[in-house]
């Protein structure tokens, strides 16, 4: 499923309507049919609604959704909230099919004590007042009504979007309606994958209107979600004859006095990624440590300083003898680390992650004005993204998708951007957006053990894209899982290591 802004699937109704031939008219009265088929889903058959209507093609999807409830013996109320005489074009055409079938609609303007006595009788409110066009702040009388709405206590079902949201990145809003629930129309809108935007949605269900993917193709859509289909498809598969080195050489280097436990989650998670050989690579003050808690991997021991690496200890390993190397959980920051010229002449995967992200970050003007060999990976959660850009934390909240994708095209590298809905940017722009986890992953930990996956993941997969959108999918669906026996504050990054091997059998077969 793709993910849009509003202006793009403007750009996408006409390709359907001018290239391919689909009427407008057409495209809603699906719209409202397959709106009304996943109302069936949700609500009972006495169930009681109010339709509320508005000007656009928002509201031409009502007049159509109110239709085909009454057809069905639904009890229906229709609100049409600003004056008939601005209803034009599509909208105006369904307004007219609906009144010749026998139906009537109350009229806002001259009814405001009805409309108020009406949302207090515990209706079911679908809102199709306003779509995906809104920019800034509402005129009377669709402010006006959103705030009655949102004071009723009703249970709300929005039509594509929540009225008064915008439908992109950075859109100035004040009155919107808190939807319980949105059917959305075909695509996702990316702004229920940003945060606060996305809690106005309620929950979010896509429905099929009729757009061929061709529309989308043709105009260049670049974001979809990362859905169960998919990743069952692009799961990873194990040739009979795979021996230990066949499976992947994977290196992780990390750890420090203070924080040995960042590497022993990333190895342990690497390894049940599917990795053959894993190499945990440590200061040697804290050797002795993580030898007692991994029994699986390898170990090198890197000369260190106040616990932790030294610039000059990274000479001392062969970087070809790895397939991929994941860098920086819990490393440290008190020792300057070339990155850059360690690893540019390396056709090895690289994860950078955590303390690696600092490094990085201190020598950003290397690594674009020249690539490396081999892929880059950078995982950072939105404080990290923070410092690599210059940008505030705000910031990347509000232009989460813009600023992910222009660092990915600008330095060459693979950006995993982590939160609510994690996004995966490739080099080239595409964008996936990832549709499980919960906030128990808001844990130290959650983000070492990513790390460790995305590493094993990037070692089975033929592409990288598969890799890393398989891995922040089953990582979410890790913590999905340990929801349904721990409370959402007990899940801890351990936890969801020891049930990886059962989600990823319950997607396998």
């Amino acid at each position: 499923m793709y993910v849009v802004t509003g202006e793009e699937m403007h750009r996408i109704d006409r390709y359907t309507m001018d290239e391919i031939g689909l009427s407008e008219h057409t495209l809603m009265e699906n719209a409202g049919q397959a709106v009304v088929r996943q109302l069936e889903v949700m609500v009972e058959q006495n169930a009681h609604f109010l339709v509320l209507i508005g000007a656009g093609n928002n509201g031409g999807d009502g007049f159509v959704i109110s239709r085909c409830l009454q057809e069905k013996g639904y009890r229906v109320e229709t609100w049409v909230i600003p004056p008939a005489s601005r209803i034009k074009g599509t909208a105006a055409h369904h307004k007219h099919i609906y009144e010749q079938c026998g139906y009537s609609f109350k009229d806002y303007e001259s009814n405001n004590q009805l409309f108020r006595e009406a949302l207090a009788s515990k209706n079911i409110i679908i809102d199709a007042l306003l779509g995906t066009g809104v920019t800034g702040e509402l005129r009377s009388p669709y402010d006006h009504v959103i705030r009655l709405v949102n004071e009723s206590g009703n249970q709300v079902i929005s039509v594509d979007i929540p009225s008064g949201l915008p439908s992109a990145e950075g859109g100035h809003y004040t009155e919107v309606i808190k939807a319980n629930d949105t059917i959305t129309l075909q695509s996702l809108k990316l702004s229920a994958c940003l945060y606060p935007e996305g809690a106005y949605y309620g929950q979010v269900t896509s429905v099929d209107i009729g757009i061929p993917n061709r529309a989308f193709i043709e105009q260049r859509v670049t974001r979809q979600l990362i859905l169960q289909e998919r990743v069952r498809a692009t799961l990873a598969t194990r040739d009979v004859n795979t021996h230990k080195g066949g499976a992947g050489k994977a290196l992780v280097l990390g750890g420090s006095s203070a924080m040995t436990g960042a590497p022993i989650m990333t190895t342990k998670s690497c390894l049940r990624s599917g990795a053959g050989l894993v190499t945990m690579a440590v200061p040697e003050s804290i050797h002795h440590v993580v030898t007692q808690h991994v029994i699986e991997s390898m170990f090198a021991s890197l000369k260190d300083d106040q616990g932790e690496i030294l610039n000059e200890a990274l000479k001392q390993i062969n970087w070809a003898e790895f397939d991929g190397i994941a860098l920086g959980p819990g490393m440290g920051r008190k020792h300057r680390l070339s990155l850059f010229e360690q690893f540019k002449d390396i056709q090895s995967y690289l994860v950078i992650d955590a303390d690696g992200l600092y490094h990085l970050q201190k020598e950003l003007a290397s690594w674009r004005g020249e690539h490396r060999l081999g892929p880059t990976i950078i995982t950072p959660h939105s404080g990290e993204m923070a410092r690599l850009t210059g940008c505030s934390v705000e910031e990347i909240e509000t232009h989460r998708f813009s600023i992910s994708k222009a660092f990915a095209k600008d330095y060459n590298m693979y950006v995993v951007l982590k939160g609510p809905h994690t996004i995966v940017t490739t080099p080239s722009g595409k964008q996936w957006v990832n549709t499980t986890g919960n906030a128990s992953l808001a844990k130290g930990g959650t983000g070492d053990m990513l790390t460790g996956m995305i590493l094993g993941f990037l070692l089975q997969h033929q592409k990288i894209e598969d890799a890393l959108c398989n891995a922040v999918y089953v990582h979410g669906k890790a913590a999905d899982h340990l929801l349904e026996t721990h409370d959402i504050f007990s899940v801890n990054a351990t936890d969801l290591i020891s049930v990886l091997p059962k989600v990823l059998k319950s997607l396998r077969y």
